[in-house]
């Protein structure tokens, strides 16, 4: 399947989430807390807090377009509703998709943000879930396929980027995100991330888009420590 068919879908499925979530704006959303410790040209290191996510996993699904659509789905009845408590849980960025049997690949990814990664049959999707939440007062799923989990926290080297959400500036933003940390001879873990903070109707050059990777370390000359915190 085309790249342009893998957004297309979950553009879509985004766009219900939009329509479930009326009150709630990409700035408004809360989104993990992270310092900037160093910034290099359009580089960004990040030093995120732990935060919590709903998480469900994909298995041998026939396309990345059905693996996007049913964990999608699993999750938003989630956080509307789908758990011991029937709570509707506050909406949050980001959500993901990762693979969990990557080896290499493309990666693509939708708004608040959501991440995708393609050739591979297994994704775990997760959303993020509000702060005011912790591990022993979440609601607990109903689906067993759900559950709730912290992602420690961990230091990410970021390229923040507008326009559109084409394989084009996917690849592109990736190349020029893994050249600059590899120049600075900083080692990056896992898979680049593509993150999209922005409902599908954004104007593209409105929209905030970052692609990111797990880092080991700074550049060994770290300028501008504790920049921002937010």
């Amino acid at each position: 399947m085309s790249t342009h068919c893998r957004i297309t879908t979950i553009g879509r499925a985004l766009l219900l989430a939009g329509l479930l979530f009326p009150a709630e704006n990409a700035i408004s959303l809360e989104k993990p807390e992270y310092t900037v410790l160093s910034r290099h040209g359009d580089i960004e290191y990040r030093q995120y807090e732990p935060y919590l996510v709903a998480e469900t996993v994909i298995e041998k699904a026939a396309n990345p377009r059905e693996a996007g659509k049913e964990g999608f789905y699993r999750l938003l009845r989630y956080i509307t509703g789908g758990n011991q408590s029937q709570t509707r849980i506050p909406a949050a960025a980001p959500a993901e998709m990762i693979p969990t049997n990557d080896s290499s690949s493309k990666e693509i990814s939708m708004p608040l943000p959501v991440q995708q990664y393609d050739l591979m049959d297994s994704w775990c999707v997760t959303f993020m879930i509000s702060s005011q939440y912790s591990l022993d007062t979440v609601p607990v799923p109903t689906d067993p396929r759900v559950r709730v989990r912290e992602v420690p926290g961990r230091l990410m080297a970021a390229l923040r980027y507008s326009g559109r959400w084409t394989e084009r500036n996917f690849i592109n933003k990736k190349s020029l995100l893994l050249g600059a940390i590899e120049a600075e001879s900083v080692t990056s873990i896992g898979n680049v991330r593509f993150a999209f903070y922005n409902p599908p109707y954004t104007f593209p050059f409105m929209r905030r888009n970052e692609v990111m990777v797990e880092v080991t370390g700074l550049p060994a000359v770290a300028t501008g420590l504790a920049l921002f915190t937010y």
